[in-house]
């Protein structure tokens, strides 16, 4: 069983810097996707950022420039580097990924709370 678990939120005051991290325990042959959402107060869940084993990245427009995804693939880690901190950047971070074991799962992890305020 494939499991996630993220770290690293916090309160922030605005324009401050935080860093989740998301690592997968289990047997896994691969992790063709990593990813970042968030999901704000009354809310649906949303795209924050994604990162492929072939380095490819997206992110929401709303973030763009602000906040970085990186990957360390012998740890079966990913990062979120958020820079420049908003209030509306407030919400809980979930990471998901998509691993290869015997077939392709979806796994999330439970989430971890970031608030921005001053």
């Amino acid at each position: 069983q494939v499991q996630l678990v993220e770290s690293g939120g916090d309160l922030v005051q605005p324009g401050g810097s935080l860093r989740l991290s998301c690592v997968a325990s289990g047997s896994v042959y691969s992790i063709p996707v990593m990813g970042w959402y968030h999901q704000a107060p009354g809310k649906e869940r949303e795209l924050v950022a994604t990162a492929t084993t072939g380095g490819t990245t997206n992110y929401a427009d709303s973030v763009k420039g602000r906040f970085s995804i990186s990957r360390e693939n012998a740890k079966n880690t990913v990062y979120l580097q958020m820079n420049s901190l908003k209030p509306e950047d407030t919400a809980v971070y979930y990471c998901k990924f998509v691993v290869v074991t015997t077939r392709y799962l979806e796994v999330w992890g439970q989430g971890t709370l970031v608030t921005v305020s001053s």
